[in-house]
């Protein structure tokens, strides 16, 4: 089978598990307990894992918490930023209404509670942010402002540095879900302004369950787990030495290996992208084509059901129709639906994802495998007509 939905997750670099490996093995010690040597390696593990996710995205290492994924990276900031107080008004949110569920479900759960009103900030119909609505929206006050790097759907990279700008003249903090980016496009924490980054190791080549957030200085978070008060109070836990041993190792190669893979992913994406639009009439390219991770291909047929095509080709070729946080979800997708795409383009929509263990081959076979599909489908549906 060709995999193509690295976007929903990637395979763990072989050197990331033999690394983990001896983590989980030898050096099993629990970072916290410091009186002996098996303890004081796992703790020097942590560290070095802190600066290696630190170098890749313009941190420094102190301002890393570990976390189990960018989900709960997310609710942290989320939850941990807007709490009930009866001095204040309202907080207010502004949200790219193409956010990930756990940014969006997170700030709806606040808002159905009364702690928070939610401001879902314009996107046009590639999905691009007005900045001129962000900055007005910040002149009237908000508590946070919520901005992807990198959508997980039609793969739009945003604008991080101009709206740091933004959240940084108006004084206020900025959550950047950058799970789809780091490693995939260069981040720039410090420097573009990010009060608050979050991070999931799964993408970028390393462990499910393993992720960080990164909290620029001076800024303070109510914990929503207790219970020992790790992590500078935090994040309590024993933490997931081999997890975040993975995450650090990952983000090392990326910040060697990231503009050498994503050139490829390019030309790799590119060529499945002109092969599929010669061989499938009326296939259209979601999203905005001119800022776009090098290995997302979001397309859609408008005649033809993605259901349909996943049934003939789920054995051979493995995309998705749409994104793995609505799982067994029967919707549409929000992504698409607030960026105004026909009912017919939403339910012939395909997410397709290219990684770094892509090749050639896979790209030409997979081009054959969804233009048959696509051929077949076409045929069973005229001929029920």
């Amino acid at each position: 089978m060709i995999y193509l939905d690295y976007h929903a997750t990637t395979p763990v670099d072989t050197r990331v598990a033999e690394k983990m490996l001896y983590y989980m093995t030898t050096a099993f010690g629990n970072a916290s307990s410091i009186d002996h040597v098996y303890g004081e390696e796992a703790q020097a593990a942590v560290s070095q894992a802190s600066i290696h996710i630190a170098k890749l995205i313009g941190a420094t290492p102190r301002e890393v918490i570990f976390t189990s994924g960018a989900t709960e990276s997310i609710n942290l900031v989320i939850q941990g930023s807007i709490h009930k107080d009866t001095n204040k008004t309202q907080h207010r949110i502004a949200v790219l209404p193409v956010e990930h569920k756990a940014v969006l479900d997170t700030c709806y759960a606040l808002a159905k509670k009364g702690l928070a009103e939610i401001i879902n900030l314009r996107v046009d119909s590639k999905g691009k942010l007005d900045l001129e609505h962000l900055e007005k929206v910040c002149a009237s006050g908000l508590s946070l402002i919520c901005v992807m790097a990198a959508n997980n759907e039609i793969g739009n990279i945003y604008p991080i540095k101009e709206v740091g700008k933004i959240a940084q003249k108006y004084e206020i903090p900025f959550l950047c879900d950058a799970s789809q980016a780091v490693g995939k496009i260069p981040i720039k924490f410090e420097e573009w302004g990010i009060t608050y980054l979050a991070i999931s190791a799964h993408k970028l080549y390393g462990p499910k369950g393993s992720g960080a957030l990164v909290v620029r200085k001076k800024y303070h978070l109510n914990p929503i787990l207790f219970g020992g008060g790790h992590q500078k109070g935090f994040r309590s836990g024993t933490l997931n030495v081999p997890g975040i041993v993975g995450l650090g190792e990952a983000c090392r190669l990326r910040l060697l290996e990231m503009e050498e893979d994503e050139n490829q992913s390019v030309l790799l994406r590119d060529k499945l992208q002109s092969l599929l639009l010669e061989k499938i009439p009326g296939l259209v390219v979601n999203g905005d084509v001119d800022n776009r991770l090098s290995g997302n291909l979001h397309i859609s047929i408008p005649d033809v059901p993605n259901s349909a095509i996943i049934a003939r080709v789920r054995s051979k070729l493995a995309i998705s129709t749409g994104a793995a946080c609505s799982s067994g979800v029967e919707t549409p997708s929000h992504v698409l639906t607030v960026i105004a795409l026909s009912q017919e383009k939403i339910e012939g929509a395909l997410r397709i994802g290219i990684g770094k263990f892509t090749t050639y081959e896979e790209i030409g076979q997979a081009s054959e495998i969804l233009s048959s599909a696509v051929s077949l489908t076409r045929k069973v549906m005229s001929s029920q007509v």
